[in-house]
């Protein structure tokens, strides 16, 4: 099986904690060379530092706000124009407040459209061409299971999660001829800050401690416990891999088993 990443680079988003991390240092690890983009600078430098080089990569950072699509697409643009260039694209990004969906108004669902699918794909508009001409690209979305099955009290979250799916979906039937891949990662519930946020707030409304809350979400897992960052990471990394050059257009839930669709 052909796992090596060598002389790939990738472009990760949300990479100072959780997911986005993790995957930064599994890519690493399979020997990509790796830029983080997030935005906090201090620890992307701490970050960038400690991860694996063993194959003479040079890791770097860019600086932007996901919550200002004009903010990425300027540093990426800034990149480019000194001659960077990406094999491996890992969209992801925190996700909105929760909450009934009929509660939200319009700028709640304005914002989060904006730090999912407005920047995803000024991201992807800005490096396909390069993954184009090499004829090598690899474009994996961190979503949700809430793609496959809406997830109760994160209605906006819901909502752009699925349009993200779709874009993707399309996305991968254009940029297939040219050898690049596009998939979405569906995380369960996964010990984030994103999950322990979550958690609180139930917590809070239902007049429950965090731990019952905890307890009742972890068995609503076939696994009967909470998925891992690393996890998640794992299947972020293969399928941005040769060996995954035939996974294509798929949404694939990461999750204990907890979806309950096929």
């Amino acid at each position: 099986m052909d796992l090596d990443l060598k002389g790939r680079k990738a472009l990760v988003c949300g990479s100072t904690q959780g997911i986005g991390l993790a995957s930064a240092v599994e890519l690493a690890r399979l020997g990509a060379e790796v830029t983080l983009l997030a935005r906090n600078e201090t620890a992307m430098k701490k970050i960038v530092a400690s991860l694996a080089a063993e194959n003479g990569q040079s890791h770097n950072y860019l600086s932007a706000d996901f919550s200002s699509p004009s903010s990425v697409e300027v540093a990426v643009t800034a990149a480019i124009n000194r001659g960077a260039r990406y094999d491996i694209l890992i969209n992801n990004t925190g996700g909105p407040p929760g909450g009934p969906l009929l509660d939200a108004n319009y700028s709640q669902v304005f914002d989060a459209m904006e730090a999912h699918l407005h920047c995803n794909h000024i991201l992807v508009q800005k490096l396909s061409q390069g993954m184009k001409e090499k004829k090598f690209g690899r474009i994996v979305n961190v979503i949700s299971t809430s793609v496959k099955i809406p997830i109760s009290g994160l209605g906006v979250s819901n909502t752009v999660r699925g349009a993200v799916a779709s874009w993707a979906k399309t996305l991968s039937l254009e940029l297939a001829p040219f050898g690049v891949t596009v998939n979405n990662v569906l995380p369960g519930f996964t010990e984030t800050e994103r999950l322990f946020s979550l958690i609180r707030s139930k917590a809070e409304k239902e007049g429950k401690s965090e731990e019952e809350v905890a307890r009742s979400m972890r068995m609503e897992a076939p696994a009967g416990r909470f998925g891992t960052p690393e996890e998640i990471a794992s299947l972020v990394a293969f399928l941005a891999t040769p060996a995954a050059a035939y996974i294509n257009g798929t949404s694939i839930p990461v999750d204990g088993g907890r979806t309950g669709s096929i």
